[in-house]
């Protein structure tokens, strides 16, 4: 049976990064949920659907290929990994994870990669739902100020120009609609190691984690 290693937690917490080293260390398959429904969102915007056409939403989901290849998201095979990382995307992609069929459908991508290789997993309930069996779970914790940071040297080094208050205050607005959703909310499964990323480096968290996976073998 293949191992899956489940890292969940709020926006800007550290997952991607934590997560891509982590499979690379493990030599495992790196899968980032949040792009999955950064893609679908991309589409929706792209297409000019109305964010409340929940029926329109659904079929362009169905109707969407999305892959991973060299550590890039690909959309209906064209390369959408850096425009799925923007402000408005970023603005709007929790009302779209709040779509149950939508989840079902990148429940579906994600437990497929699963079944023939193993995988690393980051998202919000990739532990609680996804993959509930997950050999090892985390769950990444951080302020809202220091995730904040984070997400601002993202952005702003795409040639975005936020301040910090306006990042703080929308991963605050995420944090309330991902926690109280009625599909999937965010929280931490009860066996899950929660790590407090405040005040640390990348590799201080990866290690970490890495120690917590070895100690179990």
């Amino acid at each position: 049976m293949n191992v899956v290693i489940a890292i969940d937690g709020p926006a800007g917490a550290g997952k991607s990064t934590v997560a891509k080293r982590i499979a690379d260390a493990l030599s495992y398959f790196y899968i980032d949920s949040g792009s999955l429904f950064r893609a679908i969102t991309f589409k929706v915007i792209q297409s000019g659907l109305d964010m409340n056409d929940i029926n329109g939403i659904i079929k362009l989901a169905e109707n969407s290929t999305i892959d991973f290849s060299n550590n890039k998201v690909f959309l209906d095979s064209i390369d959408v990994n850096s425009k799925i990382r923007s402000a408005i995307v970023n603005s709007n992609v929790s009302h779209i994870a709040k779509i149950s069929e939508v989840r079902d459908i990148i429940a579906d991508i994600q437990r497929n990669i699963a079944l023939k290789k193993n995988v690393v997993v980051e998202g919000r309930d990739i532990g609680t739902t996804i993959f509930p069996n997950a050999a090892f779970k985390f769950f990444l914790v951080a302020s809202v100020e220091e995730r904040a940071r984070r997400r601002l040297l993202e952005l702003n080094s795409s040639g975005s120009n936020y301040s910090l208050e306006e990042v703080m205050e929308q991963i605050s607005k995420r944090d309330i609609i991902d926690s109280n959703r009625a599909v999937s909310p965010l929280r931490k499964a009860e066996d899950a190691i929660i790590i407090d990323t405040d005040g640390k480096c990348i590799d201080d968290v990866v290690n970490e984690i890495l120690f917590n996976i070895k100690s179990f073998n």
